[in-house]
């Protein structure tokens, strides 16, 4: 009796660490997978990131170009005053480069299944001496196609 217990016993506790090293083998793949999206992600964020900065110094650029021109002329029409233009199209680029940029990060979501990643677990980046970095080419082509 105590043999057959024990041979039970030998067979589920075989059985227990199959089921453990599988579930152990699928935590880690869903790890490994969650650490690939988050890291795409992330580095999508900080081009988003980047793209901001940038529109805010055209956005800077814009504001000293009107007070210099309206200090100077004592007036604030802009109309075929090239430098203005050529700084407000710039803000709509980047605009567009945002908005495919955000959609990319969609991309990934859905890529891998996971649509409600939790913003917060992302990790935000916050510096002021950040080299501005061109966006990639399929970006700057799909603008030139608009």
């Amino acid at each position: 009796m105590m043999s057959k217990l024990w041979d039970d016993l030998k067979d589920n506790m075989k059985d227990w660490s199959v089921t453990a090293v599988e579930k152990a083998e699928e935590m880690s793949k869903i790890a490994v997978a969650k650490t690939e999206e988050m890291t795409r992600i992330s580095k999508v964020k900080f081009e988003i990131h980047q793209l901001h900065r940038e529109m805010n110094k055209v956005f800077e650029d814009l504001g000293k170009l009107a007070f210099e021109h309206t200090k100077n002329e004592h007036m604030a029409s802009f109309s075929g005053n090239k430098d203005f233009f050529k700084l407000v199209n710039k803000i709509e680029d980047l605009k567009i480069k945002i908005e495919m940029k955000e959609k990319d990060i969609n991309e990934i979501k859905e890529k891998f299944d996971e649509p409600d990643i939790e913003e917060d677990s992302i990790p935000r980046v916050e510096s002021d001496n950040l080299d501005i970095e061109e966006s990639s080419e399929r970006h700057d082509n799909q603008i030139l196609k608009n």
